[in-house]
């Protein structure tokens, strides 16, 4: 049965694990018969969570939502490391993590990572660089320090975590936009003299949104929608 077509609103969406965001707007294009729509804020294909879907005249809205403080909760693991800084990639790199306690974790995190802090994006990322997406630099076998990856700025606004599986270390953050996660833990890492990578990582909220009111993308239902602003 064809679904009733609902413009200028705004949906609350999970996206799958290995789903593009893209995949996503896709497959709710399709299933809602919508004429334009668009997303508010990237996920990385591994990541799952939280985005917010635009549809109609309400794709106006993408950059206010896009500036909305976003929260993740996830899991990183100290000693090892991966090209992508996720699971997406296989491990090339081994470190001690023994000399790690708890404590130092919090303590490089308060002094090191809370507040302004500057990144540098993973080269396994959708930013363009001379037209060209830094992951299909990536792919076609080029590295970080071949190309030239603009530093950028960032927000954190708190980062807990809880080192009880070390050294799998749970944790939630909630930043600014264009944070990234994966460059977060790979700095992490590197400050503590180890290295790590993201296992796990999920959106859980984009300003007062939260994934808990959010639909299946199997199931989506465009007459599920969020009140206009």
């Amino acid at each position: 049965m064809e679904l009733e077509r609902i413009e200028n609103q705004f949906y609350l969406v999970d996206k799958p694990a290995t789903w593009t965001s893209f995949d996503v707007v896709r497959k709710l294009k399709n299933l809602g018969k919508f004429k334009k729509i668009g997303h508010a804020g990237t996920l990385d294909p591994l990541a799952t969570g939280l985005l917010i879907i635009c549809v109609g005249k309400h794709t106006k809205k993408i950059e206010y939502f896009q500036n909305l403080p976003k929260t993740y909760t996830g899991e990183l693991v100290f000693g090892k490391t991966t090209p992508s800084i996720d699971l997406e990639t296989e491990f090339d790199g081994h470190f001690p993590f023994d000399h790690i306690t708890k404590e130092m974790i919090e303590e490089r995190i308060s002094n090191h990572f809370i507040g302004e802090i500057r990144q540098v994006p993973p080269i396994y990322s959708a930013i363009k660089l001379d037209g060209k997406r830094l992951y299909n630099y990536a792919r076609s076998g080029v590295s970080e320090t071949d190309i030239d990856i603009k530093i950028r700025d960032a927000f954190i606004y708190d980062f807990k975590i809880d080192a009880a599986s070390f050294p799998l270390v749970t944790f939630e953050v909630v930043c600014s936009k264009g944070t990234y996660i994966r460059s977060l833990v790979r700095d992490l890492g590197i400050s503590l003299e180890s290295g790590a990578y993201l296992k796990k990582l999920i959106r859980t909220q984009i300003g007062d949104y939260c994934l808990t009111n959010s639909q299946d993308v199997m199931n989506f239902n465009p007459l599920i929608y969020e009140e206009v602003l």
